[in-house]
């Protein structure tokens, strides 16, 4: 009994595969898809808005782990500009609760931040203060 129930599971499996091969390619949807979407067009609101921040720590759209790159910001004063916005201009960061010395490190590295407007695809839950990106 198990020898022909495993014969007949392996004829399934066989025409499966057959009939894969033998239908049309109008049915796969892989082609459609590639002739639709060629090239550059295929795009989502997180690529668009890493774009448009050309380069810059974007103060309403970025995890705290973007400010890593800047000493002495990160994971406080980060954490804190993360949870006060959002901001419409860079120097409303300025009107948060920051010591002198918090302040003197945002007048320092200020010029590599920049504000777009906030898109829910990057500021969903808790992904600003932990992406899930571990070393």
């Amino acid at each position: 009994m198990k020898r022909l129930l495993s014969w007949l599971t392996g004829l399934v499996v066989m025409a499966g595969l057959m009939a894969g091969l033998i239908l049309p390619a109008s049915v796969h949807a892989e082609d459609d898809l590639l002739e639709k979407y060629s090239g550059s067009e295929i795009r989502n609101v997180a690529d668009d808005k890493i774009a448009e921040r050309e380069g810059k720590v974007d103060l309403n759209n970025s995890s705290v782990r973007r400010f890593q790159q800047f000493p002495g910001m990160y994971p406080t004063m980060a954490g804190k500009i993360v949870l006060g916005g959002p901001y419409s201009d860079v120097d409303e960061v300025l009107n948060l609760d920051l010591s002198e010395r918090q302040r003197e490190l945002f007048a320092k590295y200020r010029d590599n931040f920049t504000v777009t407007p906030p898109s829910i695809a990057l500021n969903e839950g808790d992904d600003r203060i932990n992406d899930g990106q571990y070393r």
